[in-house]
């Protein structure tokens, strides 16, 4: 019988290669955490530009202190799913609270963002429907799809064309539902989805069109509402999903939607009836942040005054930032060598970021994936380039 290892062969080459290389990007600890940019990692002040803390929620004070009092008041946890262990009406307000934002009559919270997908895209499609679905989806995405039972085709990333002609390759033959699926922003590059053109596919061939909003929540539109808040197109959205867990500053995820019979989700989506339910703090903090959220238009300039400034230092170094502006800065590195030789010179430097390689990028490229926040201080920011330049002097 073979181990769990022999399994695994391709995987423990790799992480023996990173070994090799002194390299431990899954092995990161951050002994103290100071503030939403910045913590202390191996007894050095190291400021945070890989965490999606977006707006820097995770230390807002309102949110921490609503936390704080939810715990004294309700426990630590639920121990157990809503379906078994009944709800909290804190979990009811926090529903209220994201059907308010997005003028839906119903959300639905789950645990994570991740079974927010899971159980929306199973649950919405499934044998006899076909998804389609962007390349470049996030793994939560594509196991959902999976789990759905439906029938499920890729198009190319962000190419509305292959979108178009992959729908009318299904012609007569098509039953069911058709579901296109696709992220307002896509986690590792930080590309926007042309998602006005995507609705305009969407309302030709009657589709469904489910948004995962999980890294353009709060950073997008007037309310925070995402980037089909910001493009106009909302209200054509059929279902959206979100996580707590980036800009929120907490965990746990949702989805909206008009479509009728969104509630029986509870009764049918089994990320939701088979998991344990937010606990009373985390649920009372998202609450406080996404009021904040709401209202945080400041922030939002701020985090887009930052990310202006980081992408044309970056770019002004001649590193190559391969999405447009964005709070999501991916760098790309021309080897495997130069991307671990430079994410350990910055951890070096004080400075820490997600090092992404193939096969979790697209199109097999190796990146160093920073992430900036509304808190982020111009010194900071300064530091970061200072890292920046001599890493790429040393490249």
């Amino acid at each position: 019988m073979a181990s769990l290892a022999q399994r695994m062969t391709e995987l423990t080459r790799e992480r023996g290669h990173l070994a090799a290389a002194g390299v431990n990007p899954f092995g990161v600890c951050m002994d103290e955490v100071t503030s939403a940019t910045e913590a202390v990692i191996a007894g050095r002040p190291t400021i945070l530009v890989g965490t999606n803390n977006y707006l820097g929620l995770s230390f807002a004070p309102e949110s921490i202190a609503a936390a704080v009092a939810a715990t004294e008041r309700m426990g630590t946890g639920t121990t157990g799913s809503r379906v078994a262990n009944g709800t909290y009406a804190l979990h009811q307000q926090l529903e209220r609270r994201i059907a308010d934002l997005y003028d839906r009559p119903e959300a639905l919270v789950f645990s994570t963002g991740y079974m927010a997908n899971l159980g929306v895209l199973s649950t919405v499609a499934g044998p006899g429907d076909t998804i389609l679905l962007d390349a470049d989806s996030h793994a939560c995405i594509y196991d959902g799809c999976r789990l759905s039972g439906a029938t499920m085709i890729r198009f190319r990333h962000n190419d509305v064309e292959d979108l178009e002609k992959r729908i009318r390759r299904l012609g007569a033959e098509r039953t069911g539902n058709l579901v296109i699926v696709v992220e307002g922003v896509y986690s590792m590059l930080g590309d926007r989805a042309p998602l006005r053109e995507i609705v305009e596919v969407k309302k030709r061939h009657g589709a469904i069109l489910v948004v995962d909003e999980a890294h353009s929540l709060g950073v997008f539109g007037d309310r925070g509402r995402g980037l089909a808040e910001e493009v106009g197109v909302l209200g054509d959205i059929d279902f959206v999903a979100a996580t707590f867990s980036k800009s929120v500053g907490t965990i746990g995820g949702f989805c909206v939607s008009n479509a009728d019979g969104l509630d029986l989700l509870r009764y049918t989506a089994r990320p939701y009836v088979f998991s344990a339910s937010l606990p009373p703090s985390v649920v009372a903090a998202a609450i406080a942040s996404i009021d904040l959220m709401e209202k945080g238009t400041h922030l939002r300039a701020r985090l887009w005054e930052n990310v202006g400034w980081l992408h044309a230092r970056l770019t002004g170094l001649g590193l190559e930032v391969i999405a447009a502006e964005s709070p999501i800065l991916a760098v790309r590195m021309p080897s495997e060598q130069a991307l671990l030789a430079a994410w350990m010179g910055l951890l070096e430097r004080g400075v820490y970021v997600n090092l992404a390689l193939p096969p979790a990028t697209p199109q097999a490229v190796y990146l160093l994936r920073c992430s900036v926040c509304a808190e982020h201080t111009q010194p900071q920011l300064e530091r970061v380039v200072d890292a920046f330049t001599e890493i790429a002097g040393g490249n």
